[in-house]
């Protein structure tokens, strides 16, 4: 089978069977019932021919391209795809130009597609927004990322946001035997047959990532050569790349939450667990880093204040070590906050007291007597006066108010009976006994 000739009169390289196999209508799209099947959101803008600029977001593999060129097909609208890993500003003025030209001597609407649109910085993303708001373009964004974190807010506010799903085992298998079935655009052609149990494997492996299990299949095909795919060479061939793990999207955000909810759970087999995976998968170890530390604070706090210490100093091993050594380190300090007693009063203490500053009304200038006094007209003023050096006094403590008048009986720390808190809250209610 001979691809497309190219400008030099060579035979093209054929197409990718993942590209040979994009649905070339709604009907075969798989998973995406959700928005594609009659009556839904999506499947009834295209019917209206009302689209408006839209943001794809969904894992790899499901389908955000397709469904970005089927839309600009069902309008009849010029299609111009640009990735923001590899396009600038100049790229987008470029594009947006023949879409004016394409309207002005053909009438014909243009659909932008951008691969990867959060790689955009802001720069980029707010010289889309004349385009959206004029309607010169029609911009359909596909995305890993969840647009709430990676897509300004003024962009985002103009396209509509549709979320797609993984696809399942029985869609991805089902997308497999077309593949092998199809003799025009899949490898029905080359009469292979392959062993219900080893497709079901490579749906299996593929995690849900339609693109992986089609470029898995067409690799075990070829690998094969004239023999039987075995599962064996499916193994082989997939060893490197079954860690469902996406480092640069919403995986990213999903597993740093199990690993930190596992450590808040107290639960160290299941932090190890996210942590290896995240390892496994090229998280970025100062991220790993980052999330243990704010948990040694957060959940962990004065109960056991040497937590921090671990993972402070766990952070600091990883950027000497590197890696794979600085997995020893980040397994240490996340079995150290695991296993640690659990307290977040240091947390609610400043969330507290961040709450009530900004109350209307709970925003206090600072006593007189704890007013700054080394200049020398502070005195005069009355600064300073009546304020009790607590070192001249027994345990080097003494009853005196340090918030302000109106906020004297508030209370933002309440220490836990657990860890080392259980010692600071006896001390502090001792005190507290003593000032009144």
């Amino acid at each position: 089978m001979h691809g497309s000739m190219d400008l030099f009169g060579q035979d093209a390289a054929p197409r990718p069977l993942a590209d040979r196999m994009r649905p070339a209508s709604l009907e075969q799209m798989l998973g995406q019932e959700r928005l594609t099947a009659p009556g839904k959101p999506l499947r009834l803008l295209i019917e209206h021919e009302n689209i408006p600029s839209i943001i794809f977001w969904g894992p790899p593999g499901s389908g955000k391209t397709t469904l970005a060129r089927l839309i600009a097909n069902s309008q009849g609208a010029k299609f111009v795809e640009i990735s923001a890993v590899a396009a600038g500003v100049a790229d987008l003025r470029a594009a947006v130009e023949t879409a004016r030209l394409q309207w002005r001597d053909h009438k014909r609407k243009t659909i932008l597609f951008i691969d990867e649109i959060h790689r955009f910085n802001k720069a980029q993303q707010d010289a889309i927004l004349p385009r959206v708001e004029d309607g010169t373009v029609t911009v359909i964004g596909a995305t890993t990322e969840n647009p709430a974190f990676e897509v300004i807010p003024a962009l985002r506010s103009r396209m509509r946001i549709f979320k797609l799903d993984s696809l399942g085992f029985d869609e991805t298998h089902t997308l497999i035997k077309r593949a092998l079935e199809d003799k025009e655009r899949g490898l029905g052609a080359l009469g292979r047959t392959m062993e219900e149990e080893v497709t079901r494997r490579i749906a299996q492996i593929s995690g849900g990532d339609g693109r992986a299990a089609l470029n898995l299949l067409e690799a075990a095909v070829h690998a094969a050569a004239d023999g039987p795919v075995s599962m064996e060479l499916v193994e082989d061939l997939a060893r490197d790349t079954s860690i469902l793990y996406d480092k640069m999207g919403q995986e990213h955000f999903d597993h740093a939450s199990a690993f930190q909810k596992s450590l808040r759970g107290s639960d160290p087999d299941a932090a190890i667990y996210w942590l290896a995976k995240m390892i496994a998968g090229g998280e970025d170890p100062r991220f790993i880093a980052r999330r243990l530390m704010v948990t040694a604070s957060e959940d962990v706090g004065l109960a056991d204040p040497s937590a921090l210490m671990v993972a402070v100093a766990a952070a600091e091993a990883v950027e000497r070590l590197g890696m794979p050594e600085g997995r020893i380190p980040l397994a240490h300090a996340t079995i150290h906050v695991a296993t640690a007693p659990k307290s977040n009063a240091a947390y609610c203490a400043i969330d507290e007291a961040l709450a009530d500053i900004a109350k209307e009304g709970r925003s206090e200038p600072v006593p007189d007597h704890l007013k700054d006094t080394h200049y020398k007209a502070a005195k005069g003023f009355g600064f300073g006066k009546g304020y009790k050096y607590p070192h001249d006094f027994p345990g080097a403590w003494t009853p005196q108010d340090y918030l302000p008048e109106r906020l004297k009986d508030r209370r933002y720390y309440t220490p836990s009976d657990r860890g080392r808190e259980a010692a600071i809250r006896e001390r502090m209610e001792q005190k507290r006994k003593k000032g009144k």
